[in-house]
């Protein structure tokens, strides 16, 4: 299988390390249970395609080689890296457990793992068009198509699959385990979560879902968005041409 690397974003590496960030980490725990996905996964699902579409604009304007075009795919690589690095390690095994001997629940997430592996190769694909310069837009538009198309039909399958099947059958501890999973990646030194990943995901929003998100967040890890993340996160200027 083709794989992508990709480097975290400028200050997301252990952004939790910051002061008082440790306080945004733990607070995070309160999110144990299945509010916690709810909260992240339809936050990131959304910001999933509102940066393939921006993408998809400006290579259909010839502008998909801009340099803030392509810090937001870089960024856009990075988020979808560690989406699935923190269902793969976190998640998915949890489901698999509580469905143990279920072939049919089994093959739920039997069939997001093969899903993801067909994704690789179109990132690299988009990657290898994005870095030949004689390449003309055309092509370019045509790598952003296909892999626009896999991911959706990857996000819809993990809403109303794996995501839906964990809800039913994951209980207190199961959640607990997988927050504290998901707090010990973002604060291990190259997870790469909080600065990097809160703000990409009110990037754009309308107000009332920006509210509805940063409400279900614990209150340290909101006034670290305001004061901090998101502030950083603009002077980046992703996606700007």
């Amino acid at each position: 299988m083709d794989t992508f690397s990709i480097a975290p974003p400028g200050g997301a590496a252990g952004a939790w390390a910051e002061p008082d960030a440790g306080r945004a980490a733990a607070g995070v725990l309160g999110l144990a249970g299945p509010a916690f996905v709810d909260v992240f996964a339809r936050a990131g699902h959304a910001a999933f395609r509102r940066d393939l579409e921006r993408l998809a604009a400006a290579a259909a304007a010839g502008r998909a080689h801009a340099p803030h075009v392509r810090a937001g795919w870089e960024n856009l690589k990075q988020q979808l890296r560690l989406h699935h690095d923190l269902q793969e390690g976190a998640l998915w095994p949890r489901v698999e457990r509580a469905v143990a001997g279920h072939a049919p629940e089994l093959g739920v997430v039997s069939e997001l793992r093969s899903e993801y592996a067909g994704i690789g190769p179109l990132v690299v694909a988009l990657d290898a068009a994005l870095e030949d310069g004689g390449q003309g837009a055309g092509e370019v538009v045509a790598a952003v198509r296909a892999l626009r198309a896999a991911l959706e039909v990857h996000l819809r399958h993990e809403e109303a699959g794996v995501l839906a099947l964990a809800r039913r059958v994951l209980g207190p501890a199961d959640w607990a385990g997988f927050a504290g999973d998901a707090v010990s990646a973002c604060t291990s030194g190259g997870g790469g979560c909080g600065e990097g990943t809160v703000p990409w995901m009110v990037d754009g929003i309308a107000p009332l879902e920006r509210s509805r998100f940063l409400t279900a967040l614990p209150r340290e890890v909101r006034e670290l968005n305001r004061m901090r993340w998101e502030p950083r996160y603009r002077r980046r200027r992703l996606w700007s041409v």
